[in-house]
């Protein structure tokens, strides 16, 4: 009897991890990626914003068995790090003792991912084949080759893993009575890059992700194995301060140096990264069904969302995960496996996708903010003394595997109380444990 062969559209961070999963379910698995074979090719991952790694990735990764070989290169990051106009700095934990997110390369991962895939003998790489067109109900896809020739397939089922501009989903689109929407922020990225210092150590402590939150734009920092920082400017397209107003040397060095002054000492390429280094854009997408006939979404193809909240990847390798579990669960009937997958992730990543943007405005508008601090510290306390009855809303999200809808909602309520506690002035019975518990479980 033939094997049940898969199709995958893109072979980036979702769909290499998804042909794992369908090769050790025995079944014949071909990824066409359209860009070259980065293990070979000097060529970036794609996407130049650092990955935050964290519960719901590391899971995914420890049910590939790639955890710990991607935790040896990672930087743990206990929190976060805000410097203001005057260099003075503030940190804020991210979670409890022991808990943090990890910084890993992008393209490190992806590397591990195609690895271990090509590894199996069930899975077939085939790069530099861009995908064309797919038909839903045939199961066949076009992809053409770098000499120009096409190429059509035929498969049970085509996973489209090819992104927030998805081809296998732009079919689906051309069907009707399919939901779709993109939107754009006002701001895009810009990548830059902080040397390490004169000893070739780190230039700012590597255990924190720094933040310049400066209002409508901000800087970030994540720390790199190599001792430097990928760095991102979140900035405008238009406006006083945009990408449009700094057109020379001059004007980009008079804005860092008002702006991030104590950040531009450990720059030196700054003004070459900024006008060689491309201005990317920030897209929410959404849709539904993420299934139509041989073809299911993943990933970015299916609910693209901005990277505030660091859940992009973490978001996408949970997809490939609950689809597992609900093939596991319903297989032989696909078609009931397909559905359980969609019906169970759309609510979590309209979540997810909310959450990030409300995270931009809490991460460029807050957090240097005194109120805010002050409620990220009884938030903090909370959950250090009553585990088992507070979580904050970035713990639920960060390290569990919580719902994001869940998150979402009672994160809200869990901000709601924290703010009411410090309104009635109760900050002086956080100890409390009979008063706490209480005021608690009165949620």
């Amino acid at each position: 009897m033939s094997k049940t062969k898969i199709t995958i559209a893109g072979g980036g961070l979702a769909g290499s991890l998804m042909a794992v999963y369908m090769a050790k379910r025995g079944y014949e698995v071909h990824i066409y990626e359209r860009r070259p074979d980065m293990r070979r090719a000097d060529i970036s991952a794609g996407k130049s914003i650092n990955l935050a790694l964290s519960t719901r990735g590391l899971r995914a990764l420890e049910k590939a068995g790639l955890k710990d070989a991607v935790l040896a290169n990672a930087i743990p990051m206990k929190g976060r790090m805000m410097h203001d106009e005057q260099g003075n700095l503030a940190y804020q934990p991210y979670g409890k003792e022991g808990q943090h997110i990890n910084s890993v390369s992008r393209g490190g991962l992806n590397k591990h991912l195609l690895q271990l895939a090509d590894e199996n003998p069930d899975v077939h790489l085939h790069f530099e084949m861009k995908c064309l067109d797919v038909n839903l109900k045939e199961g066949t896809a076009k992809f053409l080759d770098a000499d120009g020739k096409i190429h059509e397939v035929k498969s049970d089922l085509i996973i489209g893993g090819d992104g927030a501009f998805s081809a296998v989903r732009m079919r689906m689109m051309k069907r009707g009575r399919f939901n779709y929407s993109q939107t754009y922020l006002e701001h895009g990225y810009k990548e830059l890059t902080i040397a390490p210092n004169a000893e070739g150590d780190f230039a700012m402590d590597p255990n924190c992700l720094h933040i310049w939150p400066r209002g409508e734009y901000m800087l970030i920092a994540l720390p790199n194995p190599d001792k430097t920082f990928t760095c991102t400017l979140f900035f405008p397209f238009e406006g006083a301060n945009s990408f449009a107003t700094l057109t020379d040397e001059q004007a980009v060095l008079k804005f860092f140096n008002t702006h991030f002054a104590d950040a531009v000492p450990l720059m030196p390429d700054l003004v070459k990264d900024f006008f060689e280094n491309p201005t990317g854009s920030l897209v929410t997408v959404r849709c539904y069904p993420w299934v139509n006939q041989k073809a299911v979404l993943i990933g970015d193809a299916c609910h693209a969302v901005v990277p505030f909240y660091g859940q992009g990847m973490n978001c996408a390798f949970e997809d490939c995960v609950v689809l597992d579990e609900c093939l596991e669960a319903h297989l032989p009937d696909w078609d009931a496996a397909l559905d359980a997958y969609q019906k169970l992730r759309k609510t979590n990543a309209d979540a997810i996708a909310d959450l990030a943007l409300q995270n931009f405005v809490e991460m460029r508008d807050l957090v240097g903010d005194e109120d805010f601090l002050r409620q990220k510290e009884v938030e903090h306390t909370l959950c250090e003394l009553y585990p088992d009855l507070f979580k904050s809303q970035y713990e639920m999200v960060t390290f569990t595997n919580i719902p994001y809808r869940e998150a979402l909602e009672h994160g809200a309520e869990n901000t709601r109380i924290v703010k009411d506690i410090i309104a009635k002035g109760y900050t002086d019975r956080l100890e409390d444990r009979a008063f706490m518990t209480e005021l608690l479980q009165k949620r």
